[in-house]
């Protein structure tokens, strides 16, 4: 970062002669380095209360917005709204490192996708992405305000609750190209319906560069009403249709195969799912200029963010698939139906746990999942709206193995599980992340 304090004090109209260059920025006092800006946002306690402790630690500025003055050891910048100082902040450090800006958003396979994007761009040009699931109202300028000011392309990861959260984060960003990997049914308790969700993910659109581009799924006609009033191009794509179009040709447990214009690519993970997130990486390559091999090769050795269909091997060497960070009707149905054609040594077997905040309709949507498990020899269900799917399983699927087990059951669960799983099944977790399956994981890794 190559801010000096007279530069950020300037933005909030403060006049100060402090030339002193501030080394970066962080809201944790703990994390705080010497030379950085202390950013005393409100928690569960509030910021300023921990000035003391980034002092220590090395801070020389700091933003303030409480009456009492901030102690005299530092310098501080007098602003109304500490978290809108800190967006503030952010999109001034955007505009003046100039990188191309690419936003992502979708109700699965965001993280994906950004992992997959940055790969591919930073075959060409000095990148920078969304680290972890940075991608609100404080983790998006986070991550703008971290960022090498050497930076050519940032991907950013861009995520929704409510209606205007992407209104906020396009605005703070700025976007040159933007993607929607899909509309599902993710915070449909806070949205109301489908319809509503893709309209709060349109907002990305909403300071899209004039002369930007917007990738949308070719097969979701939620959006084409909205998208047709775009002045920027917008670009389609999909398995088998849309502007941009993939044939998949080999799948299996380690790696995905697929053409595009009979070019052959290949990802290091399941799933037709998957193709779909590649090929918004492809197209976005393609816009920015990166050559056809070096797209392939930035596929071909992408790396995932962790407990994201992720493999990994039981005490007993049993294979275990791994997605457990969030969960919508949507995505568990799209794991299933590729986890349900994998060729398997042993049991195939699926753990299954509520997801969360789906709204009136929760149960109809957990219960249809019962269209999704050809091909498993065993079940394993966890929470209380699961068990409108175990409902379904004795006529639908009367020779499947399957056990239900309530929230306060954990335990129990995971003993079952220890208990009956052999070296050569193979286990699909999936569910909410407030259901905690990624602690079952763990522990079948490690006992």
């Amino acid at each position: 970062m190559k801010l000096s304090i007279t530069e950020v004090a300037a933005l909030f109209s403060a006049n100060y002669s402090d030339p002193r260059m501030i080394t970066g920025v962080e809201f944790d006092s703990r994390k705080i380095k010497p030379g950085n800006l202390f950013v005393p946002l409100a928690g569960a306690r509030d910021g300023h209360e921990f000035i003391d402790q980034a002092i220590e630690n090395g801070a020389i500025a700091t933003f303030w917005s409480q009456d009492e003055a901030a102690p005299s050891t530092i310098t501080s910048i007098k602003v109304t709204d500490v978290l809108a100082a800190f967006q503030t902040l952010a999109t001034y450090y955007r505009e003046k490192t100039a990188p191309k800006v690419v936003a992502i958003t979708g109700s699965n396979g965001k993280t994906t996708t950004k992992d997959m994007t940055e790969s591919v761009l930073s075959q060409r040009f000095k990148t920078y992405k969304t680290q972890g699931n940075y991608n609100n109202e404080i983790g998006l300028p986070y991550t703008l305000l971290h960022m090498p000011s050497t930076t050519e392309v940032i991907v950013l990861e861009m995520g929704m609750d409510q209606a205007g959260d992407l209104t906020l984060l396009s605005t703070i960003a700025k976007p040159d190209i933007a993607a929607i990997t899909m509309i599902g049914e993710a915070h449909i308790e806070n949205l109301g319906s489908r319809a509503n969700i893709a309209a709060g993910k349109m907002e990305i659109t909403a300071a899209l560069a004039l002369d930007g581009a917007l990738i949308v799924p070719y097969n979701e006609p939620l959006l084409r009403p909205l998208t047709e009033k775009l002045s920027q191009k917008v670009y389609t794509f999909g398995i088998g249709e849309g502007e941009i179009s993939a044939q998949i040709s080999e799948e299996t447990r380690d790696y995905t195969r697929f053409l595009v214009e009979e070019q052959l690519y290949e990802i290091p993970v399941l799933g037709s799912y998957n193709v779909t997130n590649a090929l918004i990486a492809i197209e976005i390559g393609r816009l920015l200029g990166v050559a056809p091999e070096q797209i392939q090769h930035g596929l071909a050795t992408f790396e995932l963010t962790k407990q994201r269909t992720e493999w990994l091997k039981a005490y007993n060497g049993a294979d275990l698939l791994s997605d457990v960070y969030n969960a919508n009707p949507t995505a568990m149905s799209l794991v299933l139906d590729s986890f349900g054609k994998l060729p398997v040594p042993g049991k195939k077997i699926a753990v299954l746990a509520d997801m969360l905040e789906l709204g009136p309709d929760e149960l109809a949507m957990h219960a249809a999942m019962s269209s999704h498990l050809a091909g498993y020899d065993e079940l394993y269900l966890y929470g209380r709206r699961m068990e409108a799917l175990a409902a379904l399983i004795p006529e639908t699927y009367p020779e499947l193995t399957y056990h239900v087990f309530k929230e306060s059951e954990k335990e129990a669960l995971m003993t079952a599980l220890k208990q009956r799983i052999t070296p050569t099944d193979s286990i699909l977790f999936k569910g909410s992340n407030g259901m905690g399956l990624a602690e079952i994981v763990t522990f079948l890794q490690n006992n």
